[in-house]
């Protein structure tokens, strides 16, 4: 019985499993590119220091560089800084297309910034959230430019039959006179987007006169509307503010809301024009080819200077590939389709899009400016809210006098970084995918060929046995010098000693049937002799009983070389259509006379039954099964011999009412020299050739033959199954 047990884990997925574990290697590796990023993380950081350092030392003992003319070093909310403009700007095209390098300096107000009236006591108007403004001043060729992206949720605008210009929304410019001993006012009330149509109005709003000096646009936007105007400087003071004023209702008309970049329009807290001196530009702009964004603030955070923008400010220069370098189609779509989408679940793609809230104000406001503005020069990363993008940020004071007069500050994102990083993860990913993808597929080959080996060898070892328990075939020897290949020759080795020596034990039968026969012929010529010589009554006893083992010995002789004449004769034998229904009633009636105290039951087809073989040894066959039958039959119980046909093949059943076959011999009984008689059978010599030699008639005619223990009664039956002839 073949109780062979497989393994489900062979030596391809132990190998495969094994090979697993080279995940480490991608996984150190990510372990060193992560620290490598903050090597150079903080490389990044003391270069950026460095830099607010290196601008600061040229900065510093240079005072006048915050001052312009007899203006005051002291810094207030309220002062508006006026930066140089390179070029005319167009205000008549219809958007601030032409503001985009200047919106850096923008300034926000919003309700924080309430005017107050000039009422007494002075009072708030209301604080209302929909209203804001940002507003950017520059100066080129003598004149003042500014622009207004207002907020605003509704816009009214000035009624074309009303003769007061306060009525609706409007921007009004405040500003001292030249003498400096009043106050000018001018209100930009449009009746619809158009070009501005200033007035100069008395207190009160009264009194408008046309203001032909000014001059600008009037646009509306998304959001709210946008305003642009031209000042010429020689109407200006020392002092500017600006004020949007809000109505919402059209009915009524009375000013709701009110922002400006003053509280209190008098002319002392009127906000200062200040002016950046060019040295600053010329000292900054040499600065600026670092790939950073550069600022110069006061002691109040206000921004003197701003060269670069944060959003391309990554401080490195990342390499890309050539143009003309040729790029794999394939490649290209496995690699943004298939692996960026797997990598990117745990990395992060840095975007450029997004914006530095924390500098959109009036002031430059954070831990390292005010570190730096009470004289501690220091470094911050930041994460900006509602992003991945990490923010460097370094700022250094600047000191003239012993006194700090502002801030060099610095900052750069960590994108670049970022990408640097991704792309170095991405080079090592797909060379550890590849290296694994070779390995992996390396191991698996060689293992399906180790495997395929192993199994070739235990097919070959497993076809050695037949299943009548000869050898039939060899293992053939490989010339392979490995274990395998030593483990196929001794098992070769083994095989044909094994054969030689079964060779030897089936012919040893015959060999010594041939061998006996001689001296058994001796012997019994001898006891014929000696009975003929001596005729007494005691002597004849004994020489009956020579004759009697003599004949058993005999027997024995024609029973060993019995199986290997039939195998001889089988080789010779040509097969012919016979009938079992022919055959088998004349078998049995022969039975009944040579077992005449069994009884012997026929159960035959009434269809024809043909099979392809030869009549005398189915008769043969028959004889061995009837005659294990009745040695192993209870006394007085009937031997049954039937015959089928089923589908393709005939079916001859012999079952006799006896013992149980043991378990343990079921597959071993049709084997030679195997016998599980009884001592009171043993009145004749068996040596277990019967079965055997009914094996080898059954397999001569392509054939089966199994015993089984019957389900009905005790007893066993023997079926022999033999295909049908057909031609």
């Amino acid at each position: 019985m073949n109780l062979s047990f497989r393994n489900p884990f062979g030596i391809r997925f132990k190998l495969v499993f094994l090979s697993s574990f080279l995940l480490v290697i991608p996984w150190l590796g990510y372990q060193y590119i992560l620290e490598m990023e903050q090597v150079l993380r903080r490389g990044q950081e003391q270069i950026v220091l460095g830099t607010a350092q290196a601008l600061a030392t040229a900065l510093n003992e240079r005072p006048e560089l915050f001052d312009e003319g007899s203006y005051s070093p002291a810094r207030r909310s309220e002062d508006l800084y006026v930066y140089p403009i390179f070029s005319a700007l167009a205000l008549n095209d219809g958007s601030l297309t032409d503001w985009d390098e200047y919106q850096k300096y923008e300034v926000k107000f919003d309700n924080k910034d309430q005017l107050r009236t000039q009422l007494t006591p002075p009072r708030y108007y209301s604080q209302e959230e929909t209203l804001s403004f940002r507003n950017m001043v520059g100066e080129h060729n003598g004149s003042l430019y500014a622009y207004f992206k207002v907020v605003d949720d509704e816009i009214v605008y000035r009624s074309r039959d009303a003769l007061s210009v306060h009525r609706s929304d409007f921007l009004e410019i405040t500003m001292p006179s030249k003498e400096g001993n009043e106050i000018n006012r001018y209100v930009i009330a449009p009746y619809e987007p158009e070009f501005l149509y200033p007035f100069q109005v008395a207190d009160g709003y009264s009194n408008p006169v046309h203001e032909e000096r000014i001059s600008g646009q009037w646009y509306e936007s998304n959001e709210g509307y946008e305003i642009e105007l031209q000042i010429p400087m020689d109407m200006l003071g020392d002092r500017l503010g600006f004020a949007i004023f809000d109505v919402d209702d059209e009915s009524n008309r009375y000013v709701k809301t009110a922002v400006a970049t003053y509280q209190v329009a008098d002319a002392d807290r009127l906000g200062s024009l200040r002016l950046p001196t060019p040295e600053i530009d010329r000292i900054v702009a040499g600065m600026g080819h670092n790939n950073s964004r550069i600022q110069v603030v006061d002691r109040n955070g206000r921004v003197l200077q701003s060269v670069g923008d944060i959003q391309s400010a990554t401080g490195l220069l990342l390499s890309t590939a050539p143009d003309e370098a040729p790029i794999n189609k394939y490649w290209l779509y496995m690699q943004n389709k298939i692996l960026n989408p797997l990598y990117y679940q745990f990395l992060t793609k840095p975007s450029n899009n997004f914006i530095d809230e924390l500098y959109s104000d009036v002031t430059r406001e954070g831990a390292h400016i005010n570190a730096a503005l009470e004289g501690r020069a220091t470094t911050q990363f930041r994460v900006l809210a509602d992003s991945n993008t990490r923010l460097l940020e370094a700022a250094h004071p600047i000191l003239a006098n012993g006194e700090i007069m502002g801030a060099v500050v610095v900052d750069q994102n960590m994108n670049g970084l970022r990408t640097f990083r991704n792309q170095a993860m991405e080079m090592l990913f797909n060379t550890m995918l590849a290296v694994m993808l070779i390995v992996t597929l390396g191991l698996f080959f060689s293992a399906s060929r180790i495997s395929s080996r192993i199994r070739s060898l235990r097919n070959q070892a497993e076809g050695i046995i037949g299943e009548t328990g000869r050898i039939q075939n060899t293992i053939v020897a490989t010339r392979n010098s490995d274990e395998i290949g030593d483990l196929s020759r001794s098992f070769s080795t083994i095989v044909e000693r094994l054969t030689q020596y079964t060779d030897y034990l089936e012919n040893m039968s015959s060999r010594l049937s041939h061998e006996l026969r001689t001296p058994v012929t001796v012997v019994r010529s001898s006891l014929e002799n000696l009975g003929l010589t001596a005729p007494n009554h005691e002597s004849a006893v004994y020489i009956e009983r020579a004759e009697e083992g003599i004949r058993r010995l005999n027997l024995i002789l024609t029973n060993m070389s019995e199986a290997t004449r039939l195998e001889q004769m089988l080789q010779t034998s040509e097969k012919e259509k016979i009938e079992l229904s022919k055959v088998l009633p004349g078998c049995v009636e022969g039975y009944k006379l040579a077992y005449p105290e069994t009884r012997f039951e026929l159960d035959i087809s009434p269809q024809e039954i043909f099979i392809d073989g030869v009549p005398e040894y189915i008769a043969q066959l028959l004889d061995k099964l009837i005659a294990n039958a009745v040695d192993f039959s209870y006394e007085g119980q009937s031997i049954t011999i039937c015959s089928r046909a089923l589908r393709d093949h005939a079916i001859i059943k012999v079952s006799n009412a006896g013992p149980y076959l043991p378990e343990e011999m079921k597959d071993r009984l049709f084997e030679s020299m195997i016998s599980v008689r009884p001592q009171e059978k043993q009145d004749q010599p068996h040596l277990g050739m019967g079965l055997h030699i009914a094996r080898l008639i059954t397999e001569f005619h392509g054939g089966q033959i199994r015993a089984e223990n019957r389900q009905d009664r005790e007893g066993v039956a023997i079926t022999v199954v033999i295909p049908l002839f057909y031609r």
